[in-house]
């Protein structure tokens, strides 16, 4: 491959950078008070709960599948998770109902991934059904918010450490290089690109794709439920409308983040730039004072930008493969 073809390739796999970088740039010009210290801060931490849920809807589109029940196991894992704490078994310390809370959301996605694996339901249809499911019984186990959290239960999304750094964003941080690191130096993640990539390839080669898609789901509903952590830290209190409506943001995160639509393209460090970005619009459009439901209205075009983005880069991508085709048929005539 030329050396022209290898910066092209570089710059199209991390776009995302570029585009945070000079919307941070015109932003810190024009957008009042948006680089103080204490704004790009906050910028992080309100990024931290939906960093995850990008991070969770990313490692799915790998496998070239969909997961819409994130954002209810965000909600219905720390809700189980206190009530059994609180009412059902009464004196569970908080520690214990952290590791519960993780463990319900690993066990949404071990069903999830067992129903879309083994019984070949399509991830669309499942994972609709079960955003239904599991928002309804948090609705119904929680019809008012509990107050009042263990201060180590809510540790993770409400203490600062210094600097004023909130911890929310250390875990951000940490998680995301930790799972770069394993997506980069694992089967695993060998394993995750390449079913993503091309299945049928995959499962010839030896590798038990149908084992992988479930291992993926349940990275998520675990991703999902340490999301539900860092929202009942944030707010001390847990409610059944945690994590509404933020699903299909994580689709945009994730894509403008680099993943494909069609599986088997991305890296975490991407996804986090395309969970800071949608950050970054958040709080950009809140300072200048945009009018709350043309938030709501540009949440949708950024959506629909992420999707045809994702288009654009597989012409262009295509495109460079062709041409590295013609020019070895040129060497080799």
């Amino acid at each position: 491959m030329s050396k022209k073809m290898r910066i092209q390739f570089f710059i199209l796999n991390n776009l995302i950078w570029a585009i945070l970088i000079m919307y941070f740039a015109v932003n810190a010009v024009f957008t009042p008070h948006f680089l103080n210290y204490d704004n790009v801060v906050n910028i992080f931490y309100h990024t931290a709960i939906l960093s995850m849920l990008v991070l969770s809807q990313g490692l799915i589109l790998l496998t070239g599948n969909l997961d819409l029940s994130i954002e209810s196991t965000l909600a219905f894992a720390p809700a189980v998770a206190m009530l059994m704490a609180t009412q059902w078994f009464p004196g569970l310390g908080p520690y214990t109902t952290i590791l519960i809370t993780l463990g319900i959301g690993a066990l949404v996605g071990l069903f999830n991934g067992s129903v879309v694996s083994y019984l070949g339901v399509h991830s669309f249809i499942h994972s609709l059904s079960m955003l239904i499911i599991l928002r309804g019984l948090t609705l119904f186990l929680v019809p008012f918010a509990i107050f009042k959290l263990d201060p180590i239960y809510s540790f993770l999304g409400s203490e600062r450490i210094m600097a004023n750094i909130p911890v929310a964003v250390v875990l951000m941080i940490v998680v995301f290089l930790l799972m770069n690191f394993i997506m980069s130096n694992t089967p695993f993640g060998r394993y995750l690109l390449a079913t993503g990539g091309n299945p049928d390839a995959s499962y010839i080669s030896g590798i038990n794709t149908k084992r992988i898609v479930c291992y993926a789901f349940i990275c998520s509903g675990i991703l999902a439920a340490l999301a539900g952590l860092l929202a009942a830290g944030r707010q001390d209190a847990i409610n059944n409308t945690m994590g509404k409506d933020m699903v299909l943001l994580s689709f945009a995160g994730a894509i403008l983040g680099g993943c494909s639509l069609n599986g088997g393209r991305g890296t975490p460090l991407g996804m986090l730039g395309g969970a800071l970005l949608l950050g970054m619009i958040d709080n950009s459009l809140t300072l200048i004072g945009v009018n709350v439901f043309l938030m709501y209205a540009c949440y949708g075009v950024i959506i629909f930008l992420a999707v045809l983005l994702d288009r654009l880069k597989a012409k262009w991508r295509d495109h460079l493969f062709h041409q590295e085709s013609l020019r070895k048929l040129e060497n080799t005539g």
